[in-house]
């Protein structure tokens, strides 16, 4: 081992073989949030592959950008590859640097402006489906939509009905044991507890390998907005090639898995913030209604909606990304440590973004915070909600949009009252997602 490496502090409570790994399944939301006590770079180990923890902005930030070229994506991406693919979250290089380059027109504005109409039927649609005093439970409800609603701009027309239905059933079970799968030490991967994650993950890549044969042999995909037509049109600008079938697929995926938790999540728990404080949930219907006249959402009136953006971003500050990693390309200095070629480095947007020594009240919901005049008294290297550099998630807007136009069409509508006894709990997976979130749906503007 690097003398540099031993000399990094090692967070307390590892036991031999297993390192941290138990307690990092126990309580891992805690313990990311508890290295920060233990310095600014930390060595926890994971089974017995020592990784070392960046816990404070400067750190992040030079991982992330300033020396981002000394750094590969790692082990946690390594092991979620085979099970979802090389897409754009787990390529590496100029395979990397090739496919973004190729997939940012899909995501820009003009491109996303086209999806605003299925986002709002979508949205409409559920928020229509509910009756006075019906009880919900909001994460299981805006998780299908949203999962409906990006499966539609997927996947074009009567061909995709398969994909869609697969796609419904199959990524709540991936996504819920996703980071845990691929946290956890190699030598688990054969225990019966991850038996029905490689059931839905072979499934949901086998439907979707069908449907790209499919729509590629139909020719379908000629002047459609969908995200796989236009995948399969795709050209790279120095060699015209275009995307082979697992390429597109492993995209498709990627984009499902990455689009649909945050926007689930932020939803789930904007509304669940929203109903311990109604005063807000009433301002941002009042914004609602002052922006639209009544009418519909569109994509020129989701800039517009200040309030409903504040909420959020607070919803995703509280309850983001639980762990990144990479992995040192070269002997590179981060934190004064020299660290040795093929060092993990991991680090947490979750505890970076409740350090009390950045956020004052962490763990409260203050959507002002994120006023301009607040949002500029904060570090620029703290707020990264959608991480930073050239790995920043390439779907920000989208996601952003899909949860802006979602939350409008449910607030003009409805009041949600938490039920009685139910508060949701923080789960584990590639974000802090909540586990149920029960409501009671009165309409708006009853006491």
């Amino acid at each position: 081992m690097s003398l540099e490496l031993s000399a990094i502090p090692r967070a307390p409570g590892a036991i031999p073989l297993l390192g941290h790994t138990i307690k990092l399944m126990r309580g891992p939301l805690a313990f990311v949030r508890s290295l920060r006590e233990s310095g600014e770079f930390v060595r926890v180990d994971i089974g017995t592959l020592p990784v070392c923890f960046a816990t404070s902005p400067s750190l992040v930030h030079e991982v992330t950008v300033s020396k981002a070229r000394s750094f590969e994506k790692g082990r946690l991406f390594q092991r979620v590859r085979p099970l979802v693919g090389n897409g754009l979250a787990t390529a590496d290089g100029d395979t990397h640097r090739r496919r973004r380059r190729l997939m940012q027109p899909m995501f820009h504005r003009q491109q996303i402006a086209g999806y605003v109409e299925v986002m709002e039927s979508h949205a409409d649609a559920v928020a229509e489906s509910w009756t006075p005093g019906q009880r919900i439970d909001v994460n299981h409800e805006v998780t299908s939509l949203t999962i409906r609603t990006l499966a539609e701009t997927l996947f074009s027309a009567e061909i995709g009905r398969e994909a869609v239905t697969t796609v419904g059933r199959e990524l709540p079970v991936i996504m819920k044991n996703m980071l845990m799968r691929t946290a956890s030490p190699q030598l688990l991967d054969g225990l019966p507890l991850w038996r029905s994650f490689d059931r839905a993950t072979a499934n949901m890549r086998s439907v979707i390998d069908r449907l790209v044969v499919q729509t590629r042999a139909s020719g379908q995909q000629a002047g459609q907005p969908d995200l796989l037509s236009v995948l399969l049109e795709a050209r790279e600008a120095d060699t015209g090639d275009a995307l082979t079938d697992e390429e597109v697929r492993d995209e498709l995926v990627t984009i499902l898995f990455a689009g649909s938790e945050t926007t689930a999540s932020v939803l789930s728990w904007a509304l669940h913030h929203l109903s311990q404080h109604p005063e807000i949930a009433r301002a941002a219907a009042d914004e609602i209604e002052r922006v639209t006249d009544g009418g519909p959402v569109g994509f020129a009136e989701v800039p517009q909606l200040s309030l409903i953006q504040r909420v959020l971003d607070e919803s995703l500050r509280l309850h983001g990304v639980v762990l990144l990693m990479r992995r040192a390309l070269e002997p590179v200095e981060i934190g004064g440590y020299t660290l040795p070629a093929g060092t993990e480095v991991a680090f947490s947007l979750y505890a970076l973004h409740r350090d009390p020594a950045i956020y004052s009240a962490p763990d409260v919901f203050d959507p002002d915070r994120w006023l301009p005049e607040r949002r500029a008294e904060l570090p620029r290297e703290a707020v990264v909600p959608f991480g930073s550099g050239n790995r920043k998630c390439i779907g920000d807007a989208f996601a952003w949009t899909q949860a802006t136009v979602t939350l409008a069409a449910i607030l003009r509508r409805w009041r949600l009252s938490p039920v009685e006894g139910n508060t949701p709990r923080e789960m584990l997976a590639a974000m802090a997602n909540p586990d149920r979130v029960l409501m009671t749906v009165h309409p708006r503007g009853e006491s």
